[in-house]
């Protein structure tokens, strides 16, 4: 996983300004710190050494996700998805990135006051760093069901980036680390699989992708919604959104997670139970080759998936 902070000479964007992360400061009584009321997104970007270019993968739907989620805690954020796009693709230009990135935009209540009733004071802020792999998962991963259940929509909604609502995740990541595994599966209050810690999950019976719906409280994810596009329109797939039993992972063909982070990532075994034969399934092997060309630019058909942004060789900023 990625570990290393980014440089506090990295220009991000932050109180409407183009500042270097040192700069960028909120103070210990802001309400977002204190409660957990703000809202968060991931966006992918790679590089393309041939043509000085970094191809962010549907940022348009990204941060049309962002807005329309900010509004469950009534978060406001003032700029469209087109010049949220263009403040990112000055990021990339003003830090001359010529790697693979990540950007994380963050909308937060901004009152720096104690209290748990929040006001109409919110601030945003879009940080690009380097980023490479998430997860290492060419082998594939062994996930452990986690005892923590993941959240009710009518507790914390589960389909926004909530930021409290990852208390949830670094519960259940800490809970299954201890016990060796690579990953968190959640179950529902209910009893169904939901998802990963941070990711979306899928599994292979009978030659059809299956995967849990809405109704589980699963993030509404964007890399899910390009897997399944993928897997129907590509590989001619039947894909089911249905809710899906723990037991159904011990018997299935294969698993895999995914999310802008962890891309595609293949489990090969459930609970020190294997996922059918142990290794790597075709499908997910499939799917993930062409999840990887596709936000690469190397399949035409889904150009409308990627911004390009040409990098300068040099900063400017």
């Amino acid at each position: 996983m990625p570990s290393t902070e980014p440089d506090p000479s990295t220009i991000v964007f932050f109180d409407n300004r183009y500042v270097p992360l040192a700069q960028a400061q909120v103070g210990v009584l802001t309400h977002a710190l204190n409660y957990g009321t703000g809202v968060f997104e991931g966006i992918r970007g790679y590089w393309d050494a041939e043509v000085q270019e970094i191809l962010l993968a549907r940022p348009a739907d990204h941060y049309m996700r962002w807005k329309r989620n900010a509004g469950i805690l009534h978060l406001e954020i003032p700029p469209s998805p087109d010049e949220l796009i263009e403040i990112t693709a000055e990021l990339l230009r003003r830090n001359a990135f010529h790697s693979d990135i990540y950007v994380r935009p963050l909308v937060w209540k901004s009152a720096q006051r104690i209290g748990v009733h929040a006001d109409a004071r919110d601030s945003f802020t879009i940080v690009a760093v380097p980023f490479g792999v998430y997860m290492d998962s060419d082998k594939g991963l062994h996930a452990g069901i986690t005892s923590w259940r993941r959240l009710e929509d009518n507790a914390i909604p589960g389909r926004a980036k909530i930021c409290g609502a990852y208390v949830n995740s670094a519960l259940a990541t800490d809970d299954v680390r201890r016990c060796g595994f690579d990953e968190a599966i959640f179950l529902s209050e209910n009893g169904h699989v939901a998802e990963g810690a941070t990711c979306n999950i899928f599994m292979v019976r009978n030659g059809r992708l299956i995967t849990p719906g809405p109704a589980d409280n699963i993030l509404e994810g964007i890399t899910r919604a390009c897997i399944i596009e993928l897997a129907r329109d590509v590989l001619h797939l039947e894909v089911v959104e249905r809710s899906i039993d723990r037991s159904e992972l011990y018997v299935c063909d294969e698993v895999f997670f995914t999310g802008t982070a962890v891309e595609l990532a293949p489990v090969t075994m459930v609970d020190h139970r294997r996922v059918g034969a142990g290794v790597i399934g075709p499908i997910a092997s499939e799917l993930r080759r062409l999840y990887t060309d596709a936000t690469r630019g190397r399949l035409p058909q889904f150009e409308n998936w990627i911004r390009r942004v040409s990098v300068p060789v040099s900063i400017h900023a």
